[in-house]
């Protein structure tokens, strides 16, 4: 089957990709602009594409150029994880054209040496855009350490990727990581990273791992960091308050914040530690799981986070605040008074009903504030002793 997907794929390559040898005017009209190619990494096949692609960007009009490379469904052992990754490898060496016209590179499945992520970004002059998903070390308990001070590298993400940890020792032109991961902690650790911006990181945390500070993590490089988005799965919270002195370098243009999933019997006010910290912040969304999801029988303790704000802080530049999951309970009207009072400057308050059931697709949410007259009486209950006019919009 895998041979036959391959020849069908590269019958239809070869069909509006003549031989590089016969070059004349009207072939030109064959230029490929954008080339996004999904395949298998078959050993007997992989020498097929490069040839096929070289061709291609012989043509000189190839301006973005993507593979997709993945296993086919089923069971490997590691050593045939190992196997596909150094096949991968030979390939990037073998066809280093093409490789050095790659812009955009997705892997799944597949394991690699130590220092192949490096030499992978190294061998691609043009990658914009890295992922990888399901993806390991050979040495499971290696740290994986990028140190491409050269690459114009733009954008990461690493999914479920099986290592130690992931440090980015320096990654200039980096903007933006997306991280999902459930061992140590933490995932990634930033290093010269002057451009990043845009920060998602997803954890499942296991019963053995406690919560870390986010200065652990950040890097004080990144003044940049414009948007931060932490997803908790409904699970425990595994990041830990601090002074915000300690982030006040890293959330300096910090101006969008999400905190999803956060578990529903959980306190909201340890998260004004984030608001506190980020001066300039203009958007921040909370939101909250609902009751009762299901854990993994490992999952760590979920244990309220506890934290009390400076008495005198006020925030002048949030502008924006909302929180789905929202039912008439007094914690969460107490935690949006709370904010108000400190906000200053806050124009619209936004509150959504619980997220869509995962389990099916005609689940009512009965804790939605529906009916006008549930609607008139919470918004006169934040806006109680309020000296000042904010939109309250209730969905």
């Amino acid at each position: 089957m895998l041979a036959e997907t391959m020849d069908a794929f590269m019958a239809a390559l070869v069909s509006v990709c003549p031989p590089a040898q016969h070059h004349c005017e009207c072939q030109r009209s064959y230029a490929i602009k954008d080339l996004r190619l999904c395949f298998y990494p078959s050993a007997p096949h992989l020498n097929s594409v490069g040839r096929a692609v070289e061709d291609v960007l012989s043509c000189g009009r190839t301006e973005s150029l993507e593979l997709l490379i993945s296993l086919l469904p089923g069971e490997y052992t590691p050593s045939q994880l190992t196997e596909f990754g150094q096949e991968l490898m030979s390939f990037s060496r073998a066809y280093q054209v093409a490789f050095r016209w790659l812009t955009r590179l997705s892997l799944k499945g597949l394991a690699f040496g130590d220092s192949d992520v490096n030499d992978l970004i190294r061998a691609c002059d043009k990658l914009k855009c890295l992922t990888r998903r399901s993806c390991r070390l050979v040495h499971r308990h290696s740290v994986l350490k990028i140190d491409t001070p050269f690459s114009g590298l733009q954008e990461l993400e690493f999914i479920h990727f099986v290592c130690r940890r992931i440090e980015l020792i320096s990654v200039p032109k980096l903007s933006k990581v997306d991280s999902h991961w459930s061992l140590k902690n933490p995932s990634v650790r930033f290093g010269y990273v002057p451009e990043l911006c845009n920060v998602s990181l997803t954890r499942q945390p296991k019963v053995w791992k406690a919560p870390f500070l986010l200065s652990e993590c950040l890097s004080r490089s990144a003044t940049n960091l414009s948007k931060l988005h932490l997803n908790f799965c409904h699970q425990m919270i595994w990041i830990q308050p601090e002074q915000p002195k300690q982030l006040a370098v890293i959330f300096s243009n910090l101006t969008d914040v999400g905190l999803f999933c956060i578990f529903p019997e959980c306190d909201l006010s340890w998260t004004l530690f984030i608001l506190e910290a980020a001066p300039v912040l203009q958007k921040f969304h909370l939101s909250r799981a609902r009751p009762g999801a299901k854990l993994s029988e490992d999952s760590a303790e979920k244990t309220n986070v506890v934290w009390e704000p400076s008495k005198d802080f006020k925030h002048f530049n949030l502008k924006w605040l909302e929180i789905q999951g929202f039912g008439e309970e007094g914690k969460v009207t107490n935690y949006i008074r709370l904010v108000m009072e400190r906000a200053v400057g806050l124009k619209k308050i936004v509150l959504l009903g619980e997220p869509p059931c995962e389990d099916c697709t005609d689940c009512e949410t009965k804790s939605r504030v529906d009916d006008e007259a549930s609607r008139r009486r919470v918004k006169e209950e934040l806006t109680h002793e309020s000296s000042w006019s904010v939109e309250i919009i209730m969905r």
